[in-house]
Parts: C-alpha cells; structure tokens; sequence
C-alpha cells in the first residue's frame, strides 16, 4: 500500500478528521483524512484506490475493534466523521462512474422507534465499506421501505430496531416486505433483536454488531 493510502486508512481508524481536529491527541497538529484525500487525488491516485485501500480497510480495522470491545461508540462516530469528510472528495467520482460501488443497502428504524445511533452506526459502516446507502430515518412504515425497494432494484433492506416493543413492527414489516417484494434480502438488527427473532420472522440475516452486517453484504455480492 502506498505511504498516503496507508495515512489515509489510519486517519479513519483512530478518527483524525483534519488538521484542526484535536481527536486523536497522538495525531494532533498531522494532516487528517480531508487534507490527506485531497492530496491523494492531486497526486493522481484513483479515486476506486482511496476508497477500497484507505477507508475500506480504515472502517473494517474500527468494525473489528468495535466488535471486540477495543473502540466504544464516540470513537467509532469520530471514525465515521473522518470517513464521511474524505467521502465528499470522492463523491463527484462515484456520480461519474469512475468509483464503483458493491451495490444498494436500504436501512430505517422501524415504525414507532426513534432512535437512531445504531443506525448510523451501520450506515456509516456499510457507506465506508463501498456501499451506495439510502437512509429513510426513523419512525418507518412499511409502505415507505417497500416503495424504496421499488426505487432501487436489487438492493437490501435494513430494519432497526431499539425496543422490545417495536420489534412487533419489525416483524410486521419484514411480511409486509416480504408478501410484495419475495425476494427481498433483510437484514435486522438492534438491542433487543436476536438471530432466534430472525429466523421466527422470516428475515435473512442477523448480526449484533454493524461488522457482522458488513461481511454478510460483502458476501453476497462476492
């Protein structure tokens, strides 16, 4: 790996923004991943390099020590802000076609639940893993899901949830999801949520940690 991709893909692992950032204090003063992208570019290194050897391997580096316990939350929303800040460089080239992404992932937090930090968790996850993302919020009707499942053919589908009590509307959801759209490919995940809820509603993957979601993204499209 080049020496500014190598830079790049730390800057996302321990969260180093830009220059004026103060987080992580051992890189304070150093270039971040917004300066360090632009400069990449400049260079003329390919825009699909940065991608899939800087942040790809940056956010998988984050995902396993989330996973592990290694990193807590605030880290991993430092590392998904310093992803998200070298992704704005990138953007004109995914719109170009010169960046091509894994394919489509669609999530929301399931009707009647408002709560969000694991959602975008998963979304910045999955976006930093070469992934096209579509976030419909929270509080998501069924309708809503299906009609952004029509929009995007092909792409998989990500329901939320942070509550015993609405994971009744996951549940009714993946039907409703499933009965209009048969070979749908869902994904659910939250607090409350295990692989036994899964498999009792009928959806096609489980993982308690953002990282899990990934590989099994990343393995059906492999």
């Amino acid at each position: 790996m080049s020496e500014i991709l190598k830079q790049i893909s730390d800057c996302i692992e321990f969260g180093k923004i830009n220059k004026a950032a103060p987080f992580p204090p051992q890189m304070k003063g150093q270039d971040g991943a917004d300066e360090l992208t632009r400069q990449a570019l400049d260079e003329g290194v390919p825009a699909q390099d940065i991608l899939s050897k800087a942040l790809m391997i940056g956010m998988e580096k984050v995902g396993i020590k989330f996973r592990e316990n290694k990193v807590f939350v605030p880290q991993v929303l430092m590392s998904a802000k310093a992803m998200s800040t070298a992704m704005v460089h990138l953007k004109p080239f995914f719109l170009s076609g010169a960046v091509k992404q894994k394919g489509t992932f669609i999530i929301g937090t399931v009707e009647g639940d408002l709560h969000d930090i694991g959602k975008n968790l998963v979304t910045m996850m999955v976006e930093g893993n070469g992934w096209e993302v579509i976030d419909l919020g929270t509080d998501v009707k069924a309708e809503t899901f299906v009609a952004a499942m029509r929009e995007h053919e092909n792409a998989f589908v990500g329901l939320s949830a942070l509550l015993t009590t609405t994971m009744a509307s996951m549940e009714k959801i993946t039907k409703v999801i499933r009965a209009e759209i048969p070979n749908a490919k869902i994904a659910v995940g939250g607090a409350p949520v295990t692989q036994e809820f899964c498999d009792k509603i009928g959806a096609d993957a489980y993982s308690p940690d953002p990282q899990g979601l990934v590989e099994y993204l990343n393995s059906q499209v492999a």
